[in-house]
């Protein structure tokens, strides 16, 4: 496959022109000015790393009214996506061997890269490990409970130690259950005009407290899912410059809007944690500026329309993110200057490949030909979706950033 006149960016290299670039074998073969009849021809496109997302729901088993294995990897590569990491919160849970291999080897069938982390209790009980050796020669590239954030103090610096060992990330949900009396919205203005307490700041602050000094205490390598409050953002910072081995991932929902948005699209803009303050969501751009929140992950959380159209409190929480997330990050962070396309990048391709140590995310010659094609210049309404679900905020929203092509392995899997 030769892919001509196309403007190359990988950060990984900091390479930013304009090239050709050849595939054979499923490895990038020559970059470069080189000859032939292009088959795909790339004036005015732009070609990155295929886009890695280490925070997905594919709701696969046990949900797959919602979504399932192959859809989620079709909204996947529309979405610009070529490797995603699910989470654990599927039915049996991923706390054992059995139910990982079952998964990867069903994933394998896939177009895209799809790996799964596993539990980090057993069942998520929240007291009880899992056999974190065992899970991580299985196939299982990580920990968490996500969803079911943990509390037990002696547990989590105990798997911390283990994960050091093992050299493997921990990913947390930083909210403290007993702080939230009705999770999805923020304590604050909104909350208030709905007759609700909500969830605020402080309960995610304190988690992340304690991550940051058990990632001084183990040297573990801690991601902070999702963050969401200003004072989680200043923490991660703080503990970064401290030497904490500590990462920290930003939404695209949690960049572009804010509790504002529940009293427009309701339940649709349910979510944990949920979506706060403007001086928070200034926050959370300016992390990603500096470098304090090095990845952009979606959370991809599907539900179907009946489960989203009850009263707020009994809705589940969560939103799709795989297909709007190129589109949201490039109109929101790129076309106000608040990042260079090259950074918007860096925070979806190799940063979370070096977290996971995937050896995805680059363009250069011997790499494996995971790559994306898109247009900047292209506006698009956002209006359907190849997931199962279509519970989005941003039904309507006009966005430039249009993925045009996605190759994965050398092959494409997603054409526009």
């Amino acid at each position: 496959m030769l892919i001509k006149n196309i403007r190359l960016i990988d950060p990984k290299n900091c390479r930013d022109e304009i090239t050709d670039v050849l595939i054979e074998d499923n490895k990038i073969k020559k970059i470069g000015s080189l000859e032939g009849n292009a088959d795909i021809d790339g004036t005015d496109l732009v070609l990155a790393p295929g886009l890695i997302d280490i925070h997905v729901h594919f709701r696969d088993p046990g949900f797959t009214h919602k979504e399932d294995l192959h859809t989620g990897v079709k909204a996947a590569a529309a979405g610009g996506y070529t490797t995603v990491v699910c989470m654990a919160n599927t039915k049996p849970i991923m706390d054992n061997v059995e139910t990982v291999a079952d998964f990867n080897a069903r994933a394998k069938a896939e177009d895209i890269n799809v790996l799964t982390i596993s539990a980090l209790t057993k069942n998520f009980n929240g007291n009880d490990l899992v056999d974190m050796k065992a899970m991580i020669e299985n196939g299982a590239v990580g920990f968490t409970d996500d969803g079911i954030p943990n509390t037990n103090n002696a547990m989590i610096l105990e798997a911390m130690r283990m994960a050091k060992e093992l050299d493997v990330p921990i990913s947390f949900h930083e909210e403290d259950p007993k702080l939230n009396i009705e999770n999805g919205i923020n304590h604050g203005k909104v909350s208030d005009e709905m007759g609700l307490f909500g969830a605020p700041y402080y309960s995610e602050d304190v988690m992340v407290a304690r991550e940051g000094v058990f990632a001084l205490e183990t040297g573990c390598k801690v991601n902070i899912q999702h963050i969401s409050s200003a004072g989680a953002v200043e923490l991660v910072r703080y503990f970064k410059s401290r030497g904490a081995n500590i990462f920290a991932e930003a939404t695209p929902h949690h960049f572009t809007s804010t509790e504002d948005l529940v009293r427009e699209k309701g339940t649709l803009a349910k979510m944990n944690p949920p979506l706060r303050t403007e001086a928070d969501r200034d926050a959370i751009i300016e992390g990603l500026r500096d470098g304090t929140i090095d990845i952009i992950a979606t959370d991809h959380a599907p539900h179907t329309e009946a489960e989203k159209s009850v009263e707020f409190t009994k809705a589940p929480s969560g939103i799709i993110g795989l297909e709007t997330a190129f589109g949201l990050g490039f109109t929101n962070l790129v076309k106000t200057g608040k990042l260079s396309l090259m950074e918007l990048i860096r925070k979806m391709t190799i940063n979370p490949s070096d977290l996971y140590k995937l050896e995805r995310g680059s363009v250069e010659v011997g790499a494996v030909a995971d790559l994306v094609i898109v247009d900047t210049e292209e506006e698009f309404t956002v209006d359907k979706f190849n997931s199962k679900s279509s519970n989005s905020p941003y039904v309507g929203e006009k966005l430039f950033g249009k993925i045009k092509y996605t190759i994965c392995d050398g092959k494409i899997v997603y054409r526009d």
